[in-house]
């Protein structure tokens, strides 16, 4: 084979040794991409406006620190269970009351409560533990429409990203208690799902509360999801449906004492 096929990519051989920069971690050969400054000229020569801040590599940066301040911020945190639901619950709806019983009963079980700590579901169960004396958090979310914490958050953290607040309700939670809600509420509660069926958590109880709002949704995952075969048996088990709040708790505090006796 002559040294001229040796080298011609694409035919399955070795190629011969390219030009090629490094750049940090990342090689770049031929010209792709290739930089004609180093990252230290453009730091320390840089001149002109402000799009840097708003480029990928920076928003690492960013995502870094959203993940070191929520662990620093939870990592003392006591036993806790994130409670879900509507932001648009008026505080004069029974859901309302709901979720402030909710909250209560969490603290005098001993559990401090996170929601994502806006209004409505997610301010009453804040509230109820508050007025109860247990642990309040409240984790929110930078939205294009204002929210800001609700006032009965003990300790709370602000997000940018989804990903990086959706980390810290799992990781310091022992349970998840959905409340009648919305988008936000459904994709809470599908990622929970998905992470328990996958066992990436495990003895993680997720509970809906409300039988008359969520059934339907249940009654489907049964006849069209499970029914189809997409989803197994014992993937629909592992939602608890109750209008018990005593109920609801009990099933938080077996699956907590489940977790205790293996860890």
């Amino acid at each position: 084979m002559s040294t001229e096929n040796a080298s011609a990519p694409g035919n399955g051989t070795q190629p011969a040794e390219l030009a090629q920069t490094q750049q940090g971690p990342v090689v770049v050969r031929r010209t792709r991409g290739r930089e004609t400054t180093t990252t230290d000229q453009r730091l320390l020569d840089s001149r002109g406006p402000s799009d840097w801040v708003h480029t990928d590599p920076w928003r690492v940066l960013r995502i870094q620190a959203e993940f070191v301040e929520g662990f620093g911020a939870l990592a003392e945190l006591p036993k806790a269970v994130t409670v879900f639901g509507s932001a648009r619950t008026a505080r004069d709806d029974p859901e309302y009351a709901v979720g402030r019983s909710v909250g209560a009963a969490l603290a005098d079980a001993g559990f401090a409560v996170i929601t994502g700590g806006g209004p409505g579901a997610m301010e009453a169960v804040n509230r109820g533990c508050s007025e109860a004396g247990g642990y309040s958090v409240g984790l929110g979310i930078e939205l294009p429409f204002e929210q800001g914490l609700n006032p009965w958050v003990d300790l709370g953290v602000n997000f940018r990203y989804f990903f990086a607040r959706k980390t810290m309700f799992v990781k310091y939670s022992q349970a998840f208690i959905g409340l009648p809600g919305g988008f936000g509420t459904l994709d809470e509660l599908f990622e929970a799902l998905t992470l328990v069926q996958t066992k990436k958590v495990t003895k993680f109880p997720v509970v809906l509360f409300g039988r008359r709002y969520w059934q339907g949704l249940y009654d489907w995952l049964r006849d069209s999801v499970q029914g189809g075969g997409k989803i197994g048996v014992p993937d629909l088990a592992l939602l608890h449906l109750t209008d018990d709040i005593d109920d609801a708790v009990r099933v938080v505090e077996e699956a907590y004492q489940a977790w205790e006796e293996t860890h």
